[in-house]
Formats: structure tokens, C-alpha cells, sequence
């Protein structure tokens, strides 16, 4: 009888007459293996191997058949409550970094249905691909201007011909069942129009921000959600993210002390004065309402407190086209009933920096990057002993838009109130006009006292 390796070397000798496939090797070599280590069986006889049960199957090869082996992993545990995770084998010893729980998506015909308007940067680039993580939620209609790019999108996540619309026929939703929420991915300046005409079709609506141009508008909003008993959520996607609400949870619990200032930056270098941002009647405003409003949101959020004061200051080159109608940078300090003073700035016209720090009695939390859709970053310093020890923490990266979803989803499901309704959004709106006006004016603008706890949000979000 040859050695096995003489054997082997003739299954991978390209010039041999027998082609065989990687799968036929495998079988091969683990089949003449087991058999060398046993003995009682030759290479390549005649002869087929005895079956050890009459219910084993087989697998055919070129020089026969040998048994297929069952499973051994012992069988998964599977709750009935779809909302309960299968439970699979340990495989990792309990003294290293387990595994999350399985996936758990509702059944597809279970999930609410939304439409998408706008097919935009975010629409394409984010939040089409984040249904794809989605465990609630699902796309079932798309609105846009354009045709053509519509349908090239209707194409690729699966969309009926049928539930593509214009703006023109944006009102028919009304009639597609499919569809029970409206997320409105447009310009600043188009969310009240949508959202009311979207509201008084019979649909939820979850809206970009900033909520509007104006808190007159954000109160239109939230009236026509009400008087259609519809739910009105604004996207702030960092509210539903993990660094964030572990800052959130850090803060509320003081496990550094009291806080006593914040400092915070949300700019970037943005480009194409022929963009919608560029224009006021679109954008609202510049640098302030696109991304200044994740610190003065995110703020506010970590707090769960308002501010009672703010003072700012506004500056934009002279002469750059990019600046003819909207603010290049915003300076704002804001004063909490607390005792806590935040700074924060913002600006179209620097190099990234997207970040924040609470300093707080015997330690510090900084996050840095605070506000890209990934790649988040939290770390923490505390004393201990003649050194100040910096802990780096490991937290899962979700997707900030299939977490907003699919939270708004389960609010529709459960009839529940959104962790941020348009109360949020107009809050934010009626700060952002007193940052404004303060500029303007160039004195401190003193805002309403509220007293209450997270006074503009609903319930907790369940973790993700």
C-alpha cells in the first residue's frame, strides 16, 4: 500500500488525468486519515466501508462512499417569543469576550413600512443601507424629483414600481397601505410643508433635522401630527447611539461628580456654494442649524437639563461666495440651571473636529469623534493614586440609523411616545433663534426656566 502522502500528491498533480474538486479533496484526505489511524481499511480498494447504523447517510466520491457524520453541537435553544433570541452552543470559554445575542428581526410582513423622501446624500448613503440592519422597520415607497435616479434606486432595494412618487403626487401615499410612516430626508426648508402634508395622508412622520426653519413652523408641525393623531419623531440619531447614552447614563449617575462645564465642536470644511445649505430659504440658516445643533442637542441630551441663558457670536469671511446668504461660524456659551456653563462652536469653514468634554469634579468624559455616523470614540480620566488613569471604552458600533428607525417603529407598534418628539425640535429651535438674536444684539438672551427633567422627551428607549 503507498504512504497516504503519495497519494495526496497525485490528487494535486495538475497534470493527472482525474480532476478533482477542493470539496473531493477534503473528503479524501479526512476519510484516508481516519482510516490510517484505525487501520483495517485500504487506500483506494474496491471494497465500500461498513456503515456503523442503518439511519447513517453517505457521501459519494470518486473511489466510493463513506459516511456523513452528524452534527455534534448540541441543539439551540429557540423561545416562541419571536422577540427572544435563538440561544446557540458556548463556544468561547467563559473567561473571554462572549458573543451578543443573536439577531432578532421581526418576520418581514410584521415590520412598519416606510417612505423615504428625498434621495439625497443621507437617503443613499446611510439610511437606505441601515434598513439592511433594521430588525423593525423596512422600505416600502420612495419620493423624489428625480425619475430616473428613483428608479435605478427602486431597482436595487426591491421597491414596486407602484410606490414610487413625485412630489407632485406625494398625496397618494395616502392610498399605499404598505406604507405607515413617512421619514422626511429633505432640505430644512421643506420639512414643515412634508410633515403636514404627510401627517393630514394618515402617516407617522419622522423628519430629519433641524425640525425647521422656525419654531412657528415646528409648532405647525406638531399641530398637524396632533390633529391627524398621528406620531412625530425628529431623527436625533445620537440620542439612540451607545457612547452617547453611556455619557448620558456617566452623567446622570454622577460617577465623576458634579459636572461643571461642557465644551464642545461640531465643524467642517464644506464646499459648492450651489448647495441647498448655501441657500437660506432651504437651510434656515449656515454652520448653527446643520451641525452646531449636535452640540447644542447632544447637550442638552447628556444633561437632561435646559439651559436658561445663552450669549453667541456669529462670523463668516468677507467676500467667500459660500457666505453671501448663511453663517460661516457660530461662538455660543450657555448657562443650566445646574450651575453648568457650556461652550460650543461651530463652523463650515475648518478641517473636521467633531468632539465634546464634560469636566467634572474628580474626573473627566470626552468624546472624540462625538458625531460621525462611525467610528465613535469614549474615553474617561480619573485619579487614582499619584496618577490620573485614562480608561479607553470598547462599546459595539450600531447603526445610528437603524437604532432611530427602528425605536420609531416600536413607538408606532407599541402606540408609545418617541424619546424625541417635536417638542425636541422646538426647543432646539426656539435656543438656536436666542444664539441668533444674542449675536444680533450682542448682549445675553434670557430663556424660559424648566424646571423639569428631560422635560421635552418621552420614554426611555429599551436598549438596542
Amino acid at each position: 500500500m503507498k504512504p497516504i502522502h503519495h497519494f495526496v500528491d497525485s490528487l494535486l498533480d495538475h497534470s493527472s488525468t482525474t480532476r478533482v474538486s477542493r470539496q473531493d479533496f477534503l473528503q479524501f484526505t479526512g476519510r484516508s486519515l481516519a482510516v490510517g489511524a484505525v487501520g483495517g481499511a485500504l487506500i483506494g480498494c474496491e471494497k465500500k466501508p461498513e456503515t456503523t447504523s442503518s439511519s447513517a447517510s453517505t457521501v459519494n466520491t470518486p473511489s466510493g462512499s463513506v459516511p456523513k457524520l452528524p452534527a455534534t453541537s448540541p441543539p439551540a435553544e429557540i423561545p416562541a417569543d419571536q422577540q427572544k433570541p435563538i440561544e446557540l452552543e458556548q463556544i468561547k470559554a467563559k473567561t473571554e469576550q462572549q458573543e451578543g445575542d443573536t439577531p432578532t428581526p421581526m418576520p418581514e410582513d410584521q415590520r412598519v413600512g416606510y417612505a423615504l423622501v428625498g434621495l439625497g446624500h443621507l437617503t443613499l448613503n446611510q439610511i437606505l443601507p441601515a434598513f439592511g440592519t433594521c430588525k423593525k422597520s423596512k422600505v416600502v415607497a420612495l419620493v423624489s424629483g428625480s425619475s430616473e435616479k428613483m428608479q435605478k434606486v427602486a431597482e436595487q432595494y426591491g421597491i414596486k414600481k407602484e410606490s414610487c412618487y413625485s412630489y407632485a403626487d406625494y398625496d397618494k401615499l395616502k392610498d399605499n397601505k404598505e406604507v405607515q410612516a413617512i421619514y422626511i430626508v429633505l432640505p430644512n426648508g421643506m420639512h414643515a410643508e412634508y410633515t403636514i402634508r404627510g401627517a393630514q395622508a394618515g402617516k407617522h412622520i419622522l423628519c430629519e433635522k433641524p425640525m425647521a426653519n422656525t419654531a412657528a413652523e415646528c409648532e405647525a408641525m406638531i399641530d398637524a401630527c396632533k390633529k391627524a393623531d398621528r406620531k412625530l419623531m425628529i431623527a436625533y440619531r445620537i440620542q439612540y447611539e451607545p457612547h452617547n447614552r453611556m455619557v448620558r447614563e456617566m452623567v446622570q449617575k454622577a460617577q465623576f461628580g458634579k459636572v461643571k462645564s461642557i465644551i464642545a465642536n461640531n465643524g467642517q470644511n464644506s464646499d459648492n456654494p450651489k448647495h441647498w445649505r448655501f441657500n437660506k430659504a432651504l437651510a434656515g440658516g449656515g454652520s448653527l442649524p446643520d451641525v452646531g445643533l449636535y452640540c447644542l442637542n447632544t447637550i442638552r441630551y447628556v444633561l437632561g437639563e435646559e439651559p436658561t441663558e445663552v450669549v453667541g457670536y456669529v462670523h463668516s469671511t468677507p467676500d467667500d461666495p459660500r457666505f453671501k446668504e448663511v453663517e460661516e461660524q457660530v461662538n455660543w456659551l450657555m448657562k443650566f440651571p445646574s450651575g453648568v456653563q457650556a461652550s460650543c462652536a461651530t463652523s463650515y469653514g475648518h478641517h473636521d473636529e467633531k468632539s465634546y468634554r464634560v469636566c467634572a469634579e474628580t474626573g473627566w468624559i470626552k468624546m472624540d469623534p462625538a458625531f460621525p455616523y462611525t467610528g465613535l470614540k469614549l474615553e474617561t480620566s480619573q485619579a487614582q493614586g499619584k496618577e490620573n488613569q485614562v480608561v479607553q471604552h470598547t462599546i459595539e458600533q450600531k447603526d445610528h440609523f437603524a437604532t432611530e428607525m427602528d425605536h420609531f417603529s416600536e413607538c408606532i407598534l407599541e402606540n408609545k411616545i418617541p424619546f424625541t418628539p417635536g417638542e425636541e425640535g422646538l426647543q432646539d429651535q426656539k435656543i438656536m433663534e436666542a444664539i441668533y438674536q444674542s449675536a444680533k444684539e450682542g448682549k445675553a438672551i434670557k430663556l424660559a426656566t424648566v424646571d423639569k427633567k428631560d422635560a421635552f422627551r418621552g420614554p426611555e428607549p429599551k436598549e438596542s
